[in-house]
């Protein structure tokens, strides 16, 4: 089981830990070209998730720039816009306008929705398998946090199909964790995440005394 708290922090949070994942999963491409479309993807789902300016030929290099960040220009691409790495360690970033829109399932949010849509236009084959039992484990883990008693794996299948338009279906082999592993995910970040605003607020406390 792995854990926010284990996990290196955040650099822009607004695109929450989905985005990153994926861009994880995208350094693990081999090959160049699906690599970069992969890139071109979380890009295009970065500006959805956003609502500021999107006037103008370069808008969405500001999205680019977000991606490197995130990636700690690790993630080997080929960029639309010439991006230095002196630009992305001196940025920093503003909070994002959430998009207010319509979604199926609140409890998912617009960010998996617009990612399961995204995905669904890839073409068949083990890239998008692998991206589909990503989004179903966290399609589980946020309908628990949203209500905490069992649930079906067979609704979360049917409600990722449902999103996708009919197009994506969890592997024939894919295997949903048992609910109380997801739950005991959620309680150890809550318990994290507790301990370590007391550890900051008794940190601050204390400089205060200097």
């Amino acid at each position: 089981m792995e854990y926010n708290t284990q996990r290196p922090q955040l650099r822009i949070n607004d695109y929450g830990r989905n985005i990153s994942k994926l861009i994880e999963y995208a350094k693990t491409i081999d090959d160049r070209d699906k690599r970069n479309q992969m890139a071109a993807a979380i890009v295009d789902i970065m500006s959805r998730i956003d609502e500021g300016d999107k006037e103008g030929d370069d808008y969405k290099r500001k999205y680019w720039v977000h991606l490197m960040i995130l990636a700690n220009w690790e993630l080997d691409v080929d960029m639309p816009y010439e991006i230095s790495r002196e630009e992305t360690v001196e940025f920093v970033p503003h909070p994002l306008g959430y998009n207010q829109g319509k979604t199926h399932y609140r409890h998912y949010g617009s960010v998996m929705e617009s990612m399961i849509k995204r995905v669904a236009e890839y073409p068949e084959g083990e890239e998008r398998d692998e991206l589909v039992g990503l989004m179903a484990h966290a399609m589980k883990r946020d309908y628990l946090l949203w209500n905490r008693d069992t649930v079906e794996d067979d609704l979360i299948s049917l409600q990722l199909n449902a999103i996708s338009g009919g197009k994506l279906n969890v592997a024939e082999d894919f295997k949903y964790k048992e609910s109380r592993e997801y739950l005991k995910g959620l309680d150890d970040e809550r318990s994290a995440n507790i301990a370590h605003r007391k550890k900051k607020k008794k940190n601050s406390k204390g400089q205060e005394g200097f």
